[in-house]
């Protein structure tokens, strides 16, 4: 049997795949197991960082996975350590909570707003999150019933219930949410770009509106970086561009480049909020992922997040003159393109000719390594305006 009929017949049926088996990556290219040669402007979504098989990141983890693969968190090990320094230093934010995904880093943020909210004003006082309409944070139950799209919200109930949703960039909106939860809610949760929601920035003059009703309303600040942060859209974090102090902040994705690893920063409001036995996770801050996301880190630089925004520019004024470009949303290398032609029908057409995008909602998604070579994404992008113009 082929690789794509053993999937097929013993792995569950719950991705729409396309029909290609990649066997093999370097940097922002991949081949299949035809030989064929792709270039990759999807980086799995937005996990490959640095780009495939990047020498010095493979280094690091195989120098680690030799050393010590895994330690329960009952003891300490030296990388989750140094990268839990790292990560609060260059956030500002006080401690950290290492996970696996970004399911689980933004279910330890729920849990921590209740928590924080129970300590202070009793247990079940005010356990009301509200986040946004269009919003997507996950597909455990808790963070399924946070997202705010309805399509989600079938077939899996009853649904934790704590949950509210306003709509995106309006304050008014988010303003009714609080007062109809008044003396209910305990914090705001924003994602500042929907990602799976359309790659659609959040305003600033809003996500400023809402920092400020959150302090005023003794209310906790949450943000999902999942997707936006570790330099995605130009700066570590993506609240770095909105003049905003958040209370606890979520990442996972690019930030192990391509080993499953998530993170929950703690501001200082709520660093002592978890204790012993408050929460877990037997593979968080796995020494060989911990390894992976520090060297990551690590180069993430000035240097290179100020290429992501160089490359971000290039890419908007290249595509906002492209043929069958309606228009471009998004930070840095976190582009969502709407188009004249469907964009499941142009990412097919791409992946034929050797490039590989992305779609979210009615667009097509680009989230390219955040090295990818110049010369390589212009190849990509040449090839990516043909199919958008039908050629």
């Amino acid at each position: 049997m082929t690789t794509q009929e053993l999937t097929n017949q013993y792995i569950a049926n719950t991705y729409a795949r396309f029909p290609v088996t990649f066997t093999r990556g370097e940097g922002s290219r991949l081949w299949d197991d035809t030989g064929k040669e792709y270039i990759d402007l999807g980086s799995g979504i937005a996990v490959n960082t640095l780009g495939l098989a990047d020498s010095g990141w493979a280094e690091t983890v195989a120098a680690q996975l030799r050393a010590l693969a895994h330690s329960s968190n009952l003891y300490y090990t030296q990388p989750a350590a140094k990268l839990a320094q790292a990560l609060c230093e260059r956030s500002g934010m006080q401690n950290v909570f290492f996970s696996n995904s970004g399911a689980e880093a933004n279910e330890c943020m729920i849990k921590c707003a209740r928590k924080y909210a129970a300590d202070k004003w009793g247990e079940n006082v005010r356990p009301v999150i509200v986040s946004l309409e269009n919003s997507f944070h996950g597909r455990t139950l808790a963070t399924l019933a946070a997202t705010g799209q309805a399509d989600f919200h079938h077939d899996f109930g009853p649904f934790p219930a704590g949950f509210a949703h306003a709509r995106p960039n309006d304050i008014e909106s988010l303003r009714r949410q609080l007062d109809e939860h008044d003396g209910q809610c305990c914090a705001i949760l924003l994602e500042l770009v929907q990602g799976e929601g359309g790659v659609v920035a959040l305003e600033q003059a809003f996500v400023r509106e809402a920092a400020k009703l959150a302090k005023e309303r003794e209310l906790l600040l949450l943000l999902d970086e999942v997707q936006t942060g570790n330099g995605r859209t130009g700066t570590l974090f993506a609240f770095e561009q909105y003049d905003i102090r958040p209370d606890l902040v979520s990442t996972a994705k690019g930030l192990a480049g391509g080993l499953p690893f998530g993170a929950t920063l703690f501001g200082e409001a709520v660093s002592g909020t978890l204790g012993p036995g408050s929460h877990g996770s037997t593979f968080g801050g796995n020494p060989a992922c911990a390894a992976g996301a520090l060297y990551v880190l690590d180069q993430l630089n000035d240097s290179l997040l100020a290429r992501v925004r160089e490359s971000g520019a290039w890419l908007r004024a290249k595509l906002q003159a492209a043929p069958g470009v309606l228009g471009l949303t998004g930070l840095g290398l976190m582009l969502g393109i709407k188009t004249a032609r469907p964009a499941k029908e142009i990412a097919a057409q791409c992946l034929a000719k050797g490039v590989v995008v992305l779609t979210a909602k009615d667009k097509v998604r680009l989230l390219p390594a955040l090295n990818i070579p110049r010369d390589l994404l212009e190849e990509a992008i040449d090839i990516l305006i043909a199919c958008m113009d039908g050629q």
